[in-house]
């Protein structure tokens, strides 16, 4: 999880958070916080998450494919947050 860009580690929070979505539903989710998301760079970094195996890549139709979180990357954000957690703990204040 550590090798991961800032923007593949957003892509696979926001794929976590939802159910099966496709490309164009993790762009649209996360264009809502970041602004504008190229093709060009959405495709490519999912396809390195796939190809480290934190997701998986499935078909919806003969255009549209979907991505889901594997244990691997399941167990990769829980590892990130508590890495996070022992860094910043908000619940002392």
């Amino acid at each position: 999880m550590f090798n991961l860009t800032a923007f593949q580690r957003d892509l696979l929070y926001v794929a976590a958070g939802l159910n099966r979505p496709s490309g164009q539903r993790i762009k649209s989710e996360l264009e809502e916080d970041i602004g504008e998301i190229t093709h060009g760079r959405l495709y490519p970094n999912l396809d390195t998450l796939v190809e480290l195996g934190y997701v998986t890549q499935g078909e919806i139709d003969r255009r549209t494919n979907y991505y889901e979180l594997t244990d691997d990357g399941r167990r990769a954000l829980r590892k990130r947050r508590e890495w996070e957690d022992r860094y910043v703990d908000f619940d002392d204040d």
